[in-house]
């Protein structure tokens, strides 16, 4: 894909806008779920009068070839009300949300109004949902937890979706901090508005299919020199041949050879910078070597690239590639505690596994149907092994830098557009990002006129 092609792609008509400070009181989060029980109870209401309202729009949309106006805003409101509960909920937004759905909200959603709609998208819908619902429910949680909050919603809250993981972290960091992680928020904003545009389109209130690029989905995405990087330079072509994963099961024999080795490294690599400060060169480089393949194997097994890898992680080999800076110095107490800091990490590289295996299926399909795979999957994709790479990294003590959990420019492939609310400039080059999203160093201070950047 070239730079015209992406830039030209029009931006999906519902879309998130973000105006949280990240700022949160601590008291209101502790007790958050208790203040959320008159939400819980309202939302199962409207849920259950909505499903007979998303019915009765299904009839007249299928006869009419457009949503009537008075069932489309009542459906509008539903979406826009569920998606600030959510976010109050899962500690993305911060103030008391209203009952009606009204805008205004610092997590607030854009709903189009009543457009023509092809007749037969709209006569089998519910069929053409089932990707969406796949990914829908590893980055948000049941599809029942949101049109039956009731009974359904405090047991399903446990389940481990990318929404629920950031929820659970942003809970203690806040009380912690009074602050929510800006890559957890970024994070929750991503889950909430794939959630949105599905229910919009399982609604009829668009014919536009959920955009499951996250470099679509948050404004104002940041730029991090992290020691651990994703570069991606693939063109979204894909082989159309059936046998993946046989091709890869030389390089998953090898990979797991080399993990047996890499383990006794990693433990010595583990004593050398807690005492020296910082990583040995050799063991370093042949830690990043190894780091560099399993991502190559990663993104072949999952789509996310094309070509065959190579068995040696040689730098620059591969269209996804895992960048490693050279050793640092790195924070003593941050070393021997590794293992305890990085738990963290793993509960959201655990979450985005699970998105990395719907986008690998759900690619597959596409893959063998069109020769390509869709650019929303391979971004999320790519998020999804980036996040884990980082977290591998880290544990490996390669980089004290902590992952970033959220969206990064970068993930996607070079010189495409990555802010969702950038618009191309007349010379048909992306839009500049917005002062925000200047480069950041992991870690960098937080400054009071940008209280957002900085943060993982």
């Amino acid at each position: 894909m070239n730079v015209s092609e992406h830039s030209a792609r029009p931006e999906h008509p519902v879309r998130l806008l973000v105006s949280d400070d990240l700022q949160r009181s601590r008291l209101t989060v502790f007790f958050r779920l208790i203040l959320s029980i008159p939400h819980f109870i309202w939302i199962t209401l409207w849920g259950i009068a909505s499903v007979v309202v998303a019915v009765v729009n299904w009839l007249c949309t299928l006869i009419r070839a457009r949503s009537p106006r008075i069932l489309h805003e009542l459906l509008s409101s539903y979406v826009k009300y569920v998606t600030h509960f959510y976010a109050y909920l899962h500690l993305a937004a911060d103030p008391y949300p209203r009952f009606d759905g009204r805008a205004g909200y610092p997590i607030d959603l854009e709903v189009p109004a009543p457009e023509r709609q092809s007749r037969l998208t709209v006569l089998i819908r519910g069929f053409l949902l089932i990707p969406a619902l796949l990914i829908v429910t590893v980055v948000s949680g049941n599809l029942n937890s949101r049109l039956s909050y009731g009974r359904s919603s405090l047991a399903s809250y446990g389940a481990w979706s990318l929404l629920s993981v950031v929820a659970v972290l942003g809970w203690f960091a806040i009380l912690a901090r009074a602050r929510m992680p800006r890559g957890l928020r970024d994070a929750a904003a991503y889950a909430l508005s794939y959630g949105a545009q599905f229910y919009a389109y399982a609604f009829l209130l668009t014919q536009r299919y959920p955009d499951s690029d996250p470099l679509a989905a948050v404004p104002g995405l940041p730029t991090r020199a992290d020691p651990v990087r994703l570069e991606l330079s693939d063109d979204l072509r894909r082989s159309r041949l059936f046998f993946r994963l046989l091709l890869a099961l030389p390089h998953l024999v090898w990979l797991a050879l080399w993990s047996v080795i890499v383990f006794p490294c990693a433990i010595v690599n583990w004593f050398a910078t807690l005492f020296a400060g910082r990583s040995p060169q050799s063991l370093h480089r042949f830690l990043a070597a190894y780091l560099r393949y399993a991502n190559h194997v990663y993104a072949f097994v999952h789509l996310i690239a094309n070509p065959f890898p190579g068995f040696v992680g040689k730098a620059g080999s591969y269209p996804f590639e895992i960048v490693v800076a050279p050793p640092e110095r790195q924070n003593r107490w941050k070393t021997g505690f590794r293992i305890v800091l990085a738990l963290p990490a793993f509960l959201v590289a655990s979450a985005y596994n699970a998105l990395a295996y719907v986008v690998a299926v759900l690619g597959w399909f596409s893959a063998l149907a069109r020769g390509r795979m869709p650019r929303g999957l391979r971004n999320a994709g790519a998020l999804a092994l980036r996040y884990q790479a980082q977290t591998h990294g880290y544990l490996l003590l390669l980089t004290d830098a902590y992952p970033y959990s959220g969206p990064l420019r970068g993930d996607g492939a070079p010189g495409e557009r990555e802010v969702a609310t950038g618009q191309p400039s007349p010379s048909g080059e992306p839009a500049s990002p917005a002062p925000a999203t200047a480069p950041l160093a992991p870690g960098a201070p937080v400054s009071p006129e940008r209280p957002d950047v900085g943060l993982s």
